[in-house]
């Protein structure tokens, strides 16, 4: 077991250590994390994966990232463990320290365990319904699950898998996209709320050090649409679990140049008026890391990506994502190593300025 999670100084260090020059990182939350970060959503539940996954991680660390984000769904618990493997064995080589390295994962998805070979509904039964924690009528039909007694035993398996004793990020992943169909919109929010007051516990008992939403459609829709969901209310209802020290600092959500609504679309009412959902997360303080930079890999095939700047359309996707103001870092999933060489190349230039930014979207909408 892993003891310990981020720290300012853990991170700061590594960044001033890194390879990477300054320009790939950003201070929030007291934290300095790099403005790229490695995700580990697709891949076959397979030894060859897990291989893949922890030789990227390493490289990637190399190379100056030290912003990793999983889930206990991916991969069927395997993205977890692979992630938690490379973490340890370089602790062990002391490549890195874990106050280095920023951990994320998500649950609230019911998942199996691919190790196991069990079929997903024997599992579920077997280890979730006969244990206790998932009762009659607990599970969606998006096969999500927020009864408390199963987010702990998700929390209890994402440590295991990991190997730590603190994460750094804990998400409620899609809780609305799991559920809207399923329940009125004032019973899905009481869920969320109290699944909101039961991750301020487990801050409370240092299991986590900050929660979070992990999202699909909900940020980014506007208020009229059934998925829709206040990002303000979101954070009065961590104000009322916790006061104004609450845990509630990011969000996930998808984004890049052609999935722009979190950009463009006034999905957020915030002080009379509509706004998009990265201006609404900047006005209070909320960190955004975003998902699917290169949409599974459909904005890499030739003519699809715009020409600016300079590189392949990987890093380009890479550089529009981290400049634009409110993110904080795209999380890509790069597993061969000639994909993460290119990725990382993005590492080698600075982020657009404010103003080549806004100079760039105008170029790019007209």
């Amino acid at each position: 077991m892993i003891r310990g999670h981020a720290t300012s100084e853990g991170t700061k260090r590594f960044a001033e250590s890194s390879p990477a020059d300054m320009f790939n990182y950003r201070v929030f939350a007291g934290l300095t994390l790099s403005n790229v970060g490695m995700g580990t959503y697709l891949g076959e539940p397979d030894h060859a994966t897990d291989q893949a996954v922890r030789q990227a991680v390493y490289e990637s660390v190399r190379a100056g990232i030290n912003v990793f984000d999983t889930a206990i769904n991916y991969r069927s618990q395997k993205a977890e463990r692979a992630l938690g493997a490379a973490l340890a064995e370089m602790i062990q080589d002391n490549i890195v320290s874990r106050e280095d390295i920023f951990l994320s994962t998500k649950n609230g998805y019911v998942t199996s365990d691919a190790d196991t070979g069990q079929d997903f509904w024997e599992y579920v039964k077997e280890q979730y319904v006969r244990g206790g924690a998932i009762k009659q009528g607990d599970i969606s039909s998006g096969y999500h699950c927020m009864s408390i007694p199963f987010l702990e035993d998700q929390i209890n398996r994402s440590m295991k898998n990991l190997g730590v004793d603190c994460i750094d990020l804990m998400y409620l992943h899609n809780a609305v996209e799991g559920w809207y169909q399923d329940v009125s919109h004032d019973d899905l929010l009481d869920k969320i709320s109290k699944a909101i007051h039961w991750l301020e516990s487990q801050r409370r008992d240092n299991r986590i050090r900050y929660y979070g939403l992990a999202t699909w459609e909900c940020f980014r829709v506007p208020p009229d649409d059934p998925q829709h969901l206040s990002l303000e209310w979101v954070l009065d209802t961590a104000i009322e679990a916790a006061g104004r020290s609450h845990g509630l600092r990011f969000v996930q959500l998808p984004y890049n140049m052609y999935l722009d609504q979190a950009l463009r679309q006034p999905s957020q009412h915030v002080g009379g008026q509509n706004i998009p959902f990265l201006q609404a997360a900047q006005q209070f303080n909320i960190g955004v890391f975003t998902s699917v930079p290169f949409m599974q890999g459909r904005l890499l095939s030739p003519g699809v990506m715009p020409e600016f700047g300079a590189g392949p359309p990987s890093v380009r996707s890479l550089q529009f994502i981290r400049s634009t103001p409110g993110v904080l870092a795209p999380l890509v999933g790069h597993k061969s190593m000639s994909h993460v060489s290119e990725n990382l190349e993005v590492l080698k230039i600075p982020p657009m300025s404010p103003d080549t930014f806004s100079d760039t979207l105008r170029k790019l909408l007209s």
